[in-house]
């Protein structure tokens, strides 16, 4: 006597909505701006917006750039506001900051543009193990966004969750 075996996840009403589907392609670059400055340490104006249209920006192409300087050289606002200038054109987004801040920025970018109406008044898993590096922020910005919508949010996998809220 044989039981026919029932996948009940399959079946199940819950909708799963996982962030490692939305992770962009594109290179992350360090733009270090360092080498820049005179001796590592002072900006001079001069050199340092010929140094700026020397550069080849093109490098950064469909990519995602955070800028910082390693030297701990005391920059002025407008010279990271000059990059980004340059930058605006050849890259998808730039920061300044670390390559965490980068991620943080690049997933709030994500989770804002998310269409989320499929999961209005529906059974949600916020699915949990990924391969990729997604930042613990992108979830709890995706908890918010779902909260005033979903009728019921869980994390994990469809078979084994952890609930987290119920309307």
């Amino acid at each position: 006597m044989s039981k026919e075996i029932v996948n009940r996840v399959a079946n199940s009403k819950i909708t799963t909505i996982d962030l490692e589907d939305y992770y962009p392609t594109g290179d992350r670059h360090l733009l270090d701006i360092k080498n820049w400055l005179h001796e590592g340490l002072v900006l001079k104006e001069k050199e340092f917006r010929t140094s700026i249209d020397d550069f080849d920006w093109t490098k950064f192409n469909d990519g995602y750039v955070y800028v910082s300087c390693s030297s701990g050289a005391i920059i002025p606002t407008w010279a990271y506001l000059l990059i980004a200038t340059k930058l605006k054109d050849n890259c998808i987004i730039n920061i300044v900051g670390d390559l965490d801040y980068l991620e943080n920025c690049i997933f709030s970018d994500i989770v804002n543009s998310i269409d989320l109406s499929k999961f209005d008044d529906k059974l949600v898993v916020i699915k949990g193990c990924s391969k990729k590096n997604i930042p613990l922020n992108a979830y709890s910005q995706l908890i918010n966004r779902l909260k005033p919508i979903a009728k019921r949010i869980m994390f994990g996998e469809a078979c084994s969750t952890v609930p987290l809220y119920k309307r």
